[in-house]
């Protein structure tokens, strides 16, 4: 038993050697989400807090990052989710995905499955009341609705 320990706390010695990259890639304001929808600052405050972190270039890397495995896994999230949604570089996405990944946020958004309950325990400011909840809900909603007008694009199909 007690050399099982010694070579698990040697191992978690070593793996600390291998760290994350906690670089972000630059930001280009002229493409934010924010910035280019013209986001009010009280709707803007809510998306920032609970989405930025892994849904744009702006992520914020507390402490704990610096202990792997901790850091492997959040990075893993990060990287997943900036792939799915990068408010940071929305201005790039056609009008058609930028309407669908609106859709899609609404989704995650009204049935609670984001933000991640994962990130609300380190991240308090995440944890939305209903009404936050439903005004983020409303303004992606508005912003999808004004991309489609705009684009004359059908509306999203309702998943069954």
């Amino acid at each position: 038993m007690k050399k099982i320990l010694v070579v698990l706390l040697v191992a978690f010695i070593l793996i600390q050697f291998f760290r994350i990259d906690r670089t972000n890639p630059p930001v280009n304001q002229g493409m934010d989400f924010l910035t280019i929808k013209n986001t009010p600052q009280n709707t803007a405050n809510l998306i920032r807090n609970g989405c930025y972190d892994c849904h744009s270039n702006e992520t914020k890397y507390p402490w704990y990052t610096n202990i792997q495995p901790i850091a492997w896994f959040l990075k893993s999230h990060i990287d997943e989710g900036r792939k799915k949604l990068n408010f940071s570089t929305f201005a790039t996405y056609e009008p058609k995905r930028q309407a669908h990944k609106l859709y899609e946020a609404v989704e995650m958004v009204e049935t609670g499955e984001m933000p991640l309950e994962s990130y609300i325990l380190g991240h308090p400011e995440a944890k939305f009341t209903t009404a936050q909840r439903d005004e983020i809900v409303r303004y992606f909603k508005s912003v999808e609705s004004d991309i489609r007008t705009e684009y004359d694009l059908p509306p999203e199909e309702a998943k069954k």
